[in-house]
């Protein structure tokens, strides 16, 4: 039984094979209606019927001409492919065209943020700062030298924040040997040499002044060399400043710095007055506190449908300079930026100075840049596919490549020193980093600010915005115009009686400050990118070169296409035929005579004494006759000796009247 099964089912195959090729033989015969079964029936007929010029003088001609027409389409066909490469390469390059179109028409006013030079208000941080303040007078006394110094010496020092990092004096008169002072010690032994020069005192004017960094309790230390001990002692100090404000909460930061109502004394948009409640207040650890006009939070954003400074924004703003932090700010004035609505002001990077005792006008000129995206160029248009958390979300604002930097270096400070700098956002369960739960921190930040892996990291990792805000330059600042006592004092009194309710004048004219934001004749100038090259130029240039080498057309390709598709379907036949072919001659091969008749196949089948299949006999009769028990009586099976199996050749003639 089990002999027959297999039997059957190598039958149904064989029959499903030949009925598979039968098929693809009529189908190849309907598509092309007469080139025959031959890769070169196909050729011939495609030179003969093609629309191409060219390949049908390659069979009609005599030898001479056959090999000419042979060479020309040859080589046509090679320019043609050559072009062809050529286009293809330029347009996938996904180059743009640049448009510049420049005006004036009525626009949303930008959003503009302010803030004071100085953060905090010292009669409210001093407390914070006095052994640090201390600290620096006394480092300063002795980089000036003895001769110029005019701390007390008997001042108490705190040098626990000295310790941690120390300001060096580095003596390079010998650059082999170059000799470390300690700026409170008499040497350090950290370098090559640590004996102090021989004669007067190593002092700004003949050493250079360093910072020291060291890690892992000072096992590890580096130094973080000045070409200006003014800058040596400045970043020292900002540095102290950080680990102290980065202790503090951010309720108490904010009320140390300079309120709204002391800063801005007038406003004044367009012909419509506002004030101090009119700005968004935010908190930028670099400046304190900022206040944003226009910024279209919660708010509408105002237009302005004329140039001039009497359609503009007018500030009049009080700097307070008498109150501001000694030695971490050095500059007198205001801080401004001119921004798109609901986007964050980095306004330390962009931002402008705006110098007290001075008048600055602005005269705005946005600039519009509209990229194309994918795939030409690395844009996104809202951040969503960048790699990076942006840390600045929370304020809900839009995303941008400077959010994206500043966010990817405080993921690699957290995840190499194991805090957040001051200066960024911070994730949530996040600290700050300061001296007494991170003494390492300054080390490790110095390390990584000048990284050149980490930068190229961020900046690969980030993408620009596919649309992009500026402004012009804004006009160069000049001084308030001299007036008479008399004129001026009244403005000043005024001024001083709207904000402190005073009779006198409270106000510094040195601390005054006036902006005029207004946009110019063009206010507008927009640069916007469009692919270069399209899918329409790709396909009239590739269709020009076809049609000027070759005299081709779509119809033409269309053919090939044809052609192809013929030549894919005899393929096909001829691996199944292949395939047939082998499994006779392996079917041919269990025989050593000739193949076995049908009736010999089934008396060797035949089960007369109704025997269980574990004693069925093989096909070999003779063995079966042997062991069997004499037959009962009955009439034989027919003996068919004349039909035996013979391979079929399923080639046939594909007149209209077969079936499949």
């Amino acid at each position: 039984m089990t002999g027959s099964v297999c039997t059957d089912l190598c039958h149904a195959s064989g029959g499903a094979a030949m009925h598979l090729k039968k098929y693809l033989l009529k189908g190849l015969h309907r598509l092309q209606k007469g080139p025959g079964y031959t890769y070169k029936e196909l050729l011939v007929w495609y030179c003969d019927n093609t629309n191409t010029h060219g390949p049908k003088r390659i069979i009609c001609e005599g030898p001479k001409k056959k090999a000419m027409w042979f060479v020309l389409t040859l080589l046509f066909t090679s320019l043609v492919c050559w072009q062809w490469g050529l286009f293809i390469k330029t347009y996938l390059n996904w180059e743009v065209s640049v448009s510049l179109s420049i005006g004036f028409k009525t626009m949303d006013f930008p959003a503009v943020t302010i803030c004071n030079a100085s953060p905090f208000q010292y009669s409210k941080v001093q407390h914070l700062l006095k052994d640090l303040d201390t600290l620096m007078e006394a480092v300063l006394g002795r980089i000036l030298g003895p001769e110029l110094s005019q701390v007390n010496a008997t001042t108490a020092l705190n040098l626990s924040i000295w310790h941690h990092t120390p300001l060096v004096f580095i003596n390079e008169q010998n650059p082999h040997h170059p000799v470390v002072l300690d700026l409170f010690e008499d040497n350090f032994n950290g370098s090559a040499s640590s004996s102090p020069a021989p004669g007067r005192p190593c002092s700004a004017r003949r050493c250079k002044v360093a910072m020291r960094l060291c890690s892992h309790n000072g096992t590890t230390c580096t130094f973080r060399n000045f070409s200006s001990a003014t800058q040596a002692v400045t970043e020292w100090y900002t540095l102290q400043a950080t680990n102290i404000f980065a202790q503090v909460p951010n309720q108490e930061l904010v009320a140390m710095g300079y309120p709204a109502e002391r800063l801005i004394l007038a406003c004044l948009f367009g012909a419509e007055p506002c004030n101090y409640r009119n700005f968004t207040p935010i908190f930028h650890p670099d400046y304190g506190n900022c206040y944003i006009f226009n910024w279209g939070m919660t708010e509408k954003a105002l237009p302005s449908a004329n140039p001039g400074t009497e359609f503009g924004l007018k500030l009049i703003l009080d700097m307070g300079q008498e109150d501001y932090v000694p030695f971490l700010t050095s500059t007198a004035g205001a801080r401004l930026m001119l921004h798109e609505q609901r986007s964050y002001p980095f306004i330390k990077e962009e931002g402008i100075y705006a110098m007290a005792g001075m008048e600055t006008s602005i005269g705005v000129l946005v600039d519009k840049l509209q990229r194309k995206g994918e795939p030409y160029s690395q844009c996104t248009k809202n951040g969503s596919d960048v790699p990076i958390q942006n840390l600045y979300s929370s304020y809900n604002t839009t995303y941008s490549i400077q959010a994206c930097i500043r966010s990817c270096f405080q993921e690699h400070m957290i995840r190499e020193c194991g805090c957040g700098h001051y200066l960024y956002p911070l994730p949530d369960k996040r600290k700050y980093c300061n001296n007494q739960e991170f003494p390492d921190w300054a080390h490790c930040y110095s390390a990584l600010r000048i990284s050149m892996a980490q930068r190229e990291t961020c900046i690969y990792a980030c993408k620009e915005s596919c649309k992009l805000l500026g402004t012009s330059p804004p006009l160069p600042p000049c001084l308030l115009p001299p007036v008479s006592p008399k004129d001026c004092d009244w403005i000043f009194h005024v001024l001083s009686q709207e904000r402190d309710q005073s009779s006198n004048i409270t106000l510094s004219r040195k601390g005054i400050v006036k902006l005029n934001i207004y946009f110019q004749e063009f206010n507008y100038r927009t640069i916007e990118e469009s692919a270069a090259n399209n899918i329409v130029w790709l396909l009239s240039n590739l269709g020009g070169q076809f049609g000027f080498w070759m005299g081709g057309s779509v119809l033409c390709l269309i053919e090939f296409g044809e052609i192809i598709i013929d030549f894919v379907w005899i393929t096909i036949i001829k691996l199944v035929a292949l395939a047939k072919s082998v499994r006779q001659k392996r079917a041919q091969a269990r025989y050593d005579g000739p193949p076995p008749t049908v009736a010999e196949l089934v008396e060797a089948h035949t089960n007369f004494g109704f025997q269980p299949d574990s004693a069925m006999p093989g096909p070999d009769a003779g063995a079966y006759r042997r062991e069997q028990n004499p037959p009962i009586p009955g009439t034989p099976p027919p003996n068919y000796d004349s039909l035996r199996l013979q391979p079929l050749d399923v080639i046939e003639s594909d007149s209209e009247g077969d079936a499949i």
